[in-house]
């Protein structure tokens, strides 16, 4: 599944194909359903281990879009309209873990669905690790 998104981009065929058509019109915000706030991270007390982890899948797949550093520079993420999002921003690092654990299940757009790619497990871990990411 993976590689079929790739391929997108790289023929830039995305928005062809409606990948932007499953945003509601008009929503300019993502914003995950107010429930998805109340979902905690099961690695509030093992964080250096799901830091580990997260940063492994983070680098495996998300870079291309969001870039090392999360910027949303990467090189496939650069072709995108809109971009990919800064994940260091203060905007995305003010979310709730849960409400980054809902958008990294849920995708919408060109931001793949990993509910089907990750385990519940590995996407808590990437949450975890766009905790590092934060502007200091």
């Amino acid at each position: 599944m993976r590689w079929y998104w790739w391929l997108m981009v790289l023929l830039g065929i995305g928005g062809s194909l409606g990948a932007y058509s499953l945003a509601p019109i008009g929503q300019s915000k993502w914003k995950a359903p107010a429930w998805a706030d109340t979902l905690k991270n099961p690695y509030a007390n093992r964080v250096e281990e799901a830091i580990k982890a997260g940063k492994t899948i983070f680098q495996q797949q998300c870079v291309v879009c969001h870039g090392d550093k999360g910027r949303g520079d990467g090189p496939a993420g650069m072709a995108l309209s809109p971009r990919p999002s800064d994940l260091t921003s203060e905007e995305v690092q003010a979310q709730t873990d849960g409400a980054l654990f809902w958008k990294i299940s849920e995708g919408r757009g060109a931001m793949p669905a990993f509910k089907n790619m990750l385990s519940e497990e590995q996407r808590w871990q990437v949450v975890t690790y766009l905790r590092t990411l934060a502007k200091k």
